[in-house]
């Protein structure tokens, strides 16, 4: 029988169980994906653990995975968009992707294509979306001196590309193991803690124009000693930044739209975007959860039910 990944009370990666389920039927504006790669994201554990519960409320048994890459294994009523076989990409809002099957909304998806790996595929839509909007909305181009804070996380792997290709100058704030694979993708490495404002003035000769802080913590605070303007600060995480210094935070729902995934997507296949991308397979779904809540992987984690 096909597998979900499930968990019937709040807590850590240890309450995740796969099990079995019936496969899914798609509905009218659906399609039934078997599942080949579905992306972690730190959301997940925050509803997983009960944190997020106001915002996301939470029934038992619970579901967790909105990501997905996939093929068609059938149509819903109506469905002419996408046929059975095709193969496709995209997101569903109801969670339950990290499973064998999932039904996804049609207006959620985009074609994969051939040249973007099944699991780059599965983790590009959050974190990509997520990076794009905050590129979008602290404006980055030509000339642009942009930081960039959690440079090596899923988001900030994708951000220091896109402010790149948008041809800005770019810092990355990440630990020092991360430092080469900043450097190999024209980003300036410096590494977070202990007198990281000096550093990141030494590193952009004093002008910054831009920040994104895909981390949380003081960042925001830093960004506005650093003399970026308010609006050219773009927050995924600290929230309360926004009600008090006027800040952004764009994220991934700000860019859910196809045609930012189909563009990303491009981006991959053209070789003008890199993801880098570590699977598990489906049953160490926990395992794979715990090493994303140690906050420091390179780029996304994927779980991977096909073969």
């Amino acid at each position: 029988m096909p597998r979900i990944v499930r968990f019937e009370q709040f807590g850590g990666p240890e309450v995740l169980q796969v099990v079995e389920a019936e496969q899914p039927a798609p509905g009218e504006g659906t399609v039934l994906v078997r599942v080949r790669a579905a992306g972690l994201n730190p959301v997940e554990s925050g509803i997983r653990g009960g944190f997020l519960d106001k915002v996301y409320p939470t029934s038992f048994p619970s579901q967790q995975g909105r990501d997905v890459a996939g093929v068609v294994e059938a149509a819903g009523p109506g469905v002419t968009a996408f046929a059975p076989g095709d193969e496709v990409l995209g997101w569903t809002d109801e969670r339950g992707t990290q499973a064998d099957y999932a039904v996804v909304p049609v207006a959620n998806l985009t074609a994969r294509p051939a040249g973007v790996p099944w699991e780059v595929a599965g983790a590009l839509y959050t974190a990509g979306a997520a990076a794009w909007a905050a590129i979008s909305a602290v404006a980055a181009g030509e000339g642009d001196t942009v930081v960039v804070a959690n440079a090596a996380g899923g988001v900030g792997t994708i951000a220091v590309q896109l402010a790149r290709i948008a041809g800005a100058t770019v810092i990355g704030l990440a630990g020092e193991d991360h430092h080469e694979w900043l450097r190999g993708r024209g980003v300036v490495p410096v590494a977070y803690g202990e007198g990281v404002e000096e550093r990141v003035r030494e590193a952009a000769g004093d002008k910054i124009d831009a920040f994104v802080d895909a981390f949380g913590a003081d960042y925001v605070d830093l960004a506005l000693r650093l003399g970026v303007q308010p609006d050219r600060v773009n927050t995924l995480i600290n929230f309360a930044a926004v009600a008090q210094h006027g800040v952004k935070a764009s994220g991934s729902n700000d860019a859910s739209r196809p045609e930012v995934l189909a563009e990303l997507a491009g981006l991959v296949a053209d070789g003008r975007l890199e993801v880098p991308v570590q699977a598990f397979p489906l049953e160490l779904v926990a395992e794979a959860y715990t090493e994303l809540e140690r906050r420091h992987t390179l780029g996304k984690l994927v779980v991977t039910p096909a073969a």
